[in-house]
């Protein structure tokens, strides 16, 4: 597929190309362009011409076009799950499920837009002072392999319905996707210019559009380190900036709660998408008078995931994208167990027949941690839980806090006041209490401290694309 600028499909400039490579079986499924900065300028420029004309169309009509959009998705939601799990290896069924459920955010953010409007602050005799929300300009989105559409939707949905123009730089694992999705809203009628997207590889063709005068916003969704990369590169032209960064999310396990419901939730979550994204559990704290309990309780759930093919029926856990992702995963396991952990279950690639083929790492959990160890301080991005027994949720709650990051955090007990004194004192953008629900589209969603900046979805999204402009009148009421 080549990438889509201004409404047509676009090799690169230098006509260069790159794999795109089924991680279940390593075997290259398709090719797209290596972008480069050429590639970049021609697709920004294009953003920049539609935007005067785009941000003048009624948010009704842009509304419109959002909820056709997203009725586009759900239509295709089995076509475009297909290329997802193809290219990243998750179940089909949770491929299709991202793509609906992006769908649906789609739809808020069309709401949330229309909701908007400019507000008089103050009406004096032959005066006003009108407050303004004007769109930001041109949005450069980049995002990870792991929710490709999802958090491209996190970020399009925002602009396009505040009336910016975006393009769109997806990762070179999960390019697939994305550019479907471009096809989707042209279907859906946007002009053409309002959703471009560009692929290639490394961070030079990032770099490019970070760096490039006319963007005046950088949305990205990834790892801290490029993300503090990127941040100060924008900050050489002062662009607005939404980070959202990794997580190392901590989950308190109190000895008053329900074993059963926290072992299920945290087995859930912790393994879903290969344990591949930044808010998932990546460290348990168990009081220990119960930390045997829930270590039996968690094994026997872990022990329902079944590692495959992510087409195949009945499997609930697919590859991970790619040898670097694999690698750092692995390398936490032995981390922890050269230094006196035990590893409970997995902990080893799996070899032989289907598996061959792609990076399978089985679901492991990883008991007698401590902050030692990697497993309980670095993000992981893989399937890999560390349990550690402490003596108290004050102990609990520290150590939870005992780290540069701050996206998620979980909480069980059977106290509700314990429960909401712990969650207001974990550090974390999100937390959960006594279960682990999807994020809700309409709440805010992101980090605190080194997790990122700025807040997604819902009206608080929106918000994060517009500028405000005051406006002082001066007038005759002509009234004499």
């Amino acid at each position: 597929m080549d990438m889509f600028i201004e409404g047509r499909w676009t090799p690169a400039v230098s006509g260069a190309t790159q794999p795109v490579t089924d991680p279940a079986t390593g075997a290259v499924i398709d090719t797209v362009p290596t972008g480069d900065e050429r590639d970049a300028d021609l697709a920004i420029r294009a953003a920049e011409r539609r935007l005067e004309s785009w941000r003048l169309v009624p948010v009704a009509e842009r509304a419109r076009l959002q909820r056709r959009a997203a009725q586009l998705m759900r239509e295709n939601a089995e076509r475009v799950g297909r290329v997802l799990t193809a290219e990243l290896g998750r179940p089909l069924a949770a491929a299709i499920a991202e793509i609906r459920r992006s769908a649906d955010l789609l739809d808020v953010y069309a709401e949330e837009g229309q909701r908007l409007h400019d507000e008089v602050i103050s009406s004096l005799p032959g005066e006003k002072i009108m407050v303004r929300r004007e769109p930001v300009g041109v949005v450069v989105a980049i995002t990870p392999f792991n929710y490709p559409i999802t958090l491209l939707c996190f970020k399009l949905g925002a602009a396009l319905i505040a009336g910016c123009t975006v393009v769109a730089k997806p990762a070179e694992d999960t390019p697939l996707s994305t550019l479907l999705l471009a096809e989707l809203f042209d279907q859906a009628g946007y002009p053409p210019g309002c959703f471009n997207v560009v692929t290639g590889h490394g961070r030079g063709i990032g770099m490019a559009m970070v760096t490039h005068p006319v963007p005046a916003k950088i949305a990205f969704t990834g790892g801290t380190a490029a993300g503090k990369a990127i941040a100060a590169a924008a900050a050489g032209t002062v662009k607005r900036v939404t980070l959202e960064l990794g997580g190392q999310s901590p989950a308190i396990i109190c000895a008053d709660a329900d074993l059963g419901r926290a072992a299920a939730a945290i087995a859930r979550h912790g393994f879903a998408n290969s344990g591949q994204f930044c808010y998932r559990v990546n460290r348990v704290y168990v009081e220990r008078p119960v930390h045997d309990a829930f270590l039996t309780a968690l094994l026997a759930e872990v022990a329902k995931i079944t590692v495959g093919d992510g087409r195949t029926e009945g499997v609930t856990m697919g590859p991970m994208v790619n040898a670097k992702i694999f690698a750092n995963a692995h390398d936490q396991i032995e981390d922890a167990r050269a230094k006196g952990a035990r590893i409970c279950c997995g902990g080893e690639r799996l070899t032989g027949g289907i598996y061959d083929g792609g990076h399978f790492l089985p679901p492991t959990v990883i008991a007698d941690a401590d902050h030692g160890m990697k497993i309980m301080t670095e993000e992981t991005f893989g399937p890999v839980l560390g349990v550690m027994a402490v003596d108290s949720p004050a102990e609990a709650l520290r150590l939870a806090n005992d780290t540069i990051y701050g996206l998620a955090g979980f909480v069980f007990t059977g106290d509700v006041g314990r429960g909401l004194a712990l969650a207001e004192r974990i550090n974390a953008g999100s937390v959960w209490v006594n279960d682990i629900h999807r994020s809700n589209h309409s709440a805010p969603f992101g980090g605190m401290k080194q997790s990122g900046i700025g807040r997604e979805k819902g009206r608080y999204g929106v918000e994060s694309y517009l500028e405000y402009k005051t406006v002082y009148l001066s007038y005759d009421e002509g009234l004499a």
